[in-house]
């Protein structure tokens, strides 16, 4: 396994979770520059800057508060100094998502510019740093997957008390949401007739994203503290499942929708 820490000179520790996320945020800020250059978006590169600050705080604050509320609040209410060590681990995607969400539609209405047509590039950039943070999960020993002793390529980790080969469901969450999403995206993107109908592309990330993580849950171990939360149901995928329904919904509404008028340069 990979040390937690990449850089230890004296009291200065800094850990590879939190160079994760932070190539993981300049890349996707530098690949929203990339889309945002072109129609319909057309959004100017100091605009792309900004937001970036405001993802920043969204996925940091939605991410933690997320974790809180939905994995392990009653710990945290006991030890609510806690909270605040976002370097120990303890994010939640859902929670990041929603705070992207709020960032959003904030920035958007500030600037006035479409938020479905700024959704549609953020959405596109979402899964590079989807692939960062699970990479940096795997890092840091955590999230993985449930005991798998006859799996080829099962994996040990050094925080696990059982000590047993597991799923590395950290890496199987970097593929699917992370990789495999982005080239579907990518691939969708470059079609006029997708592109060109704002909150389309929305819809299949938060649907994609959905499903993936509701599969990988199958083999990942629940929180131990928290368990299946019904039945063999995890939170995961309890949480999954309004995103599935959610972009499907809101991919349904942009197909109905005649396509924007194709400009002479898309």
């Amino acid at each position: 396994m990979v040390d937690p820490v990449a850089v230890e000179i004296g009291p200065v520790v800094v850990r590879w979770y939190a160079l994760a996320y932070i190539v993981g945020l300049l890349l996707g800020w530098m690949y929203v520059r990339r889309l945002g250059r072109r129609p319909p978006a057309g959004f100017q590169g100091e605009e792309a800057d900004d937001f970036l600050v405001w993802a920043t705080l969204g996925v940091i604050l939605g991410g933690r508060l997320g974790y809180v509320l939905f994995y392990n609040l009653p710990y945290y209410l006991e030890n609510p100094a806690q909270i605040l060590m976002v370097w120990q681990g303890g994010m939640a995607f859902h929670g990041g998502l929603l705070g992207v969400v709020v960032a959003l539609l904030v920035f958007c209405r500030r600037r006035g510019i479409n938020p479905l047509v700024m959704g549609d590039v953020v959405a596109c950039a979402a899964p590079i740093g989807l692939f960062f943070g699970r990479i940096a999960n795997f890092i840091n020993a955590e999230l993985y997957g449930r005991p798998a002793p006859d799996l080829a390529w099962a994996m040990v980790f050094p925080t696990d008390p059982l000590a047993v080969p597991r799923h590395p469901s950290q890496l199987y969450e970097a593929a699917l949401e992370g990789l495999v999403l982005f080239v579907l995206l990518a691939g969708l993107w470059r079609l006029w007739a997708v592109r060109g109908r704002p909150g389309a592309l929305v819809g299949v990330f938060l649907t994609g994203y959905g499903l993936a993580r509701a599969l990988v849950e199958v083999v990942r171990e629940p929180d131990a503290h928290l368990g299946p939360v019904l039945g063999a149901i995890t939170m995961g995928q309890v949480l999954s499942l309004p995103m599935i329904l959610t972009g499907l919904a809101v991919l349904v509404w942009a197909w109905r929708r005649p396509p924007l008028e194709r400009p002479t340069q898309a």
